[in-house]
């Protein structure tokens, strides 16, 4: 929650050097989110796919970082991750949802092998003959993006993998919400032409067979890397296969099912960041606009607005209606953030338990994310429309960045939330509440 000010000088030393849980990670992530917060207006009206914002995440070490946590210190754990994507969201959403989409796909290798995987990387360095060890040695420090989950656009075949001699080919075409554009490594899901099932592959996006189309102009999120892939007979290794997911959903270990909720908690705290960075920098344009110390309207031999209010202070803040909308609008604020809390802390649970993970924890998770995204979603929407009405949107010429821009967040999150419905939420929970009926073990958002 910040108000755009100039940017801190960028660190010399390479922060992506040092350990996961070292203490200079907050003060990176800080001085990060008020950088990208400095221009946000400007990049925003711009539209450009975020190259130079991705060389800022590259220079700070945020993809390094945001990796699960492994031998020598090596990526973050859930809570720290969530805490640094709802930072950066509340300076740039657009920004916070790439990273949200790439820190999820870190967990791809892990989720596919069913826990046992995670605890024992986290203590030991995989084998680069297993899945998890091969993967995260080649995607280190590397932006990930991509989507496993088959396409849904409308025209869209999706992707097909046709085993050949020595891996697959890789053929189709599909569209991302996030990190394409840019991305290092894309991680994609694709149906085998033999066996039906869907396999999870890595790709180079530098493949000469790879074609990548930015997204037109969009309502909101703009700058989240969107665009359509189109893969032309594109080869993947063997070993680049990550594995499959079984077509049967109830034969799934739980701890695999968790990779669509670590997605969608991930975006929540991008909602999240979207409404605390909008509370706060209306809050921030309010003070100056309308706290005018009376001291100086004494000074100058006027007593006009003076009151007797013991509540009012002098500085301005007497208007109750104000106060008043402030008042809900941080407290709407303040519960989606307690809701999400807990919905990150049974997830970190989750996540430590590995294959030990029963399916009632895992369906007690699934209805907390549930509640978080329709708590969140409401809030976001709320918060970032009632804003407009509180603060004077006027774009005054010399404001950094040209000008508040306060209408940017009104339209990321409607774009963010649009993708889920709070009703289907609330309707899971409450069958969950009224029957105890277990939410179902999906493998995909």
């Amino acid at each position: 929650m910040r108000t755009p000010k100039k940017p801190a000088l960028r660190p010399t030393s390479r922060p992506a050097d040092r350990r996961g849980d070292d203490e200079i990670w907050p003060r990176v992530t800080r001085e990060l989110a008020d950088d990208l917060a400095f221009d946000a207006p400007a990049r925003d009206r711009a539209g450009k796919p975020p190259f130079d914002e991705v060389a800022r995440l590259q220079e700070a070490g945020l993809p390094a970082l945001l990796a699960p946590p492994g031998p020598g210190g090596r990526g973050t754990d859930w809570r720290a991750a969530c805490a640094v994507i709802r930072e950066i969201s509340a300076a740039d959403s657009s920004i916070g949802e790439l990273l949200a989409h790439h820190h999820a796909l870190t967990w791809t290798a892990r989720f596919l092998t069913g826990g046992a995987a995670s605890v024992a990387a986290s203590e030991a360095p995989a084998p680069a003959s297993e899945p998890y060890g091969s993967f995260e040695g080649a995607t280190a420090g590397r932006l990930l993006a991509g989507g496993i989950e088959p396409s849904r656009g409308p025209g869209e075949p999706g992707l097909t993998l046709t085993p050949a001699p020595g891996g697959h080919v890789l053929q189709g075409r599909r569209s991302f919400a996030s990190g394409v554009s840019v991305a290092d490594r894309l991680v994609v899901g694709a149906r085998c032409t033999e066996t039906g099932e869907l396999l999870v592959a890595l790709v180079d996006p530098a493949d000469p067979a790879v074609f990548t189309e930015p997204a037109a102009e969009r309502t909101g999120q703009r700058l989240a890397g969107a665009g359509t892939v189109t893969f032309d007979q594109v080869r993947v290794d063997a070993r680049n296969v990550l594995g499959s997911l079984p077509r049967d959903e109830h034969a799934v270990p739980p701890f695999t099912t968790l990779a669509p909720l670590a997605l969608r908690l991930l975006l929540v705290h991008v909602g999240l960041g979207i409404a605390e960075g909008a509370l706060a920098e209306a809050r921030d344009v309010s003070r100056a606009t309308r706290a005018v110390p009376r001291h100086l309207a004494r000074s100058a031999g006027s007593r006009a607005g003076a009151s007797d209010d013991p509540f009012d202070d002098g500085f301005g803040r007497e208007d109750p209606f104000l106060l008043l909308a402030y008042g809900e609008l941080a407290t709407s604020a303040h519960a989606a953030a307690a809701v999400v809390e807990r919905a990150t802390d049974a997830l970190a649970r989750g996540l430590t338990a590995g294959d030990v993970l029963g399916v009632e924890e895992r369906a007690d998770i699934a209805v907390l994310v549930a509640a978080a995204e329709a708590v969140t979603s409401r809030a976001a929407v709320r918060i970032t429309s009632r804003i407009l009405e509180l603060v004077d949107t006027a774009e005054p010429a010399g404001v950094p960045g040209g000008g508040p821009g306060f209408d940017r967040f009104w339209r990321n999150a409607r774009a963010l939330t649009a993708r889920t419905s709070a009703a289907h939420r609330m309707r899971d929970i409450g069958d969950h509440y009224l029957h105890g009926t277990r939410p179902g073990l999906r493998l995909l958002a």
